[in-house]
């Protein structure tokens, strides 16, 4: 099963996403793509990690989303990715001019073929004015697409507003 759970900036988007993992039943991974850049992204993942039991096991990764779902997934496990955004963030901003398609195609490729519970979290960045700088424009193209390509393959999609989840498919 894919989820993928969308979600404005501190609407509670991981919060619900954690607690579907908990109800999946099955073995939890925590795959993280945030990196520690500054004191208050180190408090952020801080808070974020101290909300987890201590059953879960957490991967931390930047960029390889694809080859860690693929190693990691499991018709046992359930693996909650947080976030997509930070993700396509990560590889706009490296010197290699192909890298996120080349990583995108491989995500878009690879979960379907998936076994186990995956749930994807994004923020929905699309419903504010068009940004003025060409790399915030793209940025919100970019996972602007994602988010559609993904809800397509997709077995649920929820919009998370105020911590009240509403389902979009599924």
């Amino acid at each position: 099963m894919i989820e993928l759970i969308l979600g404005g900036a501190r609407s509670g988007k991981s919060r619900f996403a954690e607690q579907q993992a908990l109800s999946s039943g099955k073995k939890r991974y925590y795959i993280a793509t945030a990196r520690s850049l500054d004191d208050e992204m180190t408090e952020r993942i801080k808070v974020h990690q101290q909300s987890r039991a201590d059953d879960w096991r957490t991967i931390e990764e930047p960029q390889a989303l694809a080859k860690v779902l693929r190693e990691n997934a499991h018709e046992d496990h359930c693996l909650l990715v947080d976030c997509l955004t930070l993700w396509l963030s990560n590889l706009l901003h490296t010197d290699k001019a192909d890298d996120w398609q080349k990583q995108r195609k491989e995500l878009l490729e690879t979960l379907p073929a998936l076994p186990g519970h995956i749930i994807l979290v994004s923020n929905e960045v699309g419903s504010g004015i068009v940004p003025m700088g060409e790399l915030s424009r793209r940025y919100v193209d970019e996972i602007g697409c994602l988010h559609q390509e993904i809800a397509c393959l997709s077995d649920r999609v929820i919009l998370v507003v105020a911590g009240l989840p509403q389902i979009l498919k599924g």
